[in-house]
């Protein structure tokens, strides 16, 4: 398992404190910065180019699937993994229209960690 600089957008600072736990302290990883919306995320990974972004989908501003959309118009090799409480069938197949790596419960910290260390 390498080592991945991430991204951690959510509109919520307790997920992003959890986010930041399981992936950095039980995981090994760099958590390079954090976004509250799509359209911070949008700065934020133009400025630090991270390994590897997780996204929620509902927020303020700008949506993650929006947001996501734009990163991936600036990076085609963007790496993003969406986390959210929401359907996966409802979302699923525009997720995977993007190109996004996947798609897992914010909730379910063991699927999140299986996916990013693959």
């Amino acid at each position: 398992m390498s080592k991945k600089r991430i991204l951690i957008v959510d509109d919520s600072s307790m997920m992003r404190k959890m986010l930041t736990k399981v992936l950095s302290i039980r995981g090994g990883h760099n958590i390079v910065g954090e976004a509250k919306n799509g359209i911070e995320a949008l700065v934020m990974y133009r400025k630090l180019m991270p390994d590897l972004i997780t996204m929620d989908i509902t927020m303020e501003g700008m949506d993650g699937l929006s947001a996501a959309k734009e990163i991936l118009k600036f990076d085609s090799n963007a790496n993003i993994l969406f986390l959210s409480n929401l359907d996966k069938a409802k979302y699923g197949d525009d997720i995977k229209a993007i190109g996004a790596v996947g798609f897992v419960n914010k909730h379910k910290s063991q699927d999140i960690l299986n996916i990013v260390n693959s």
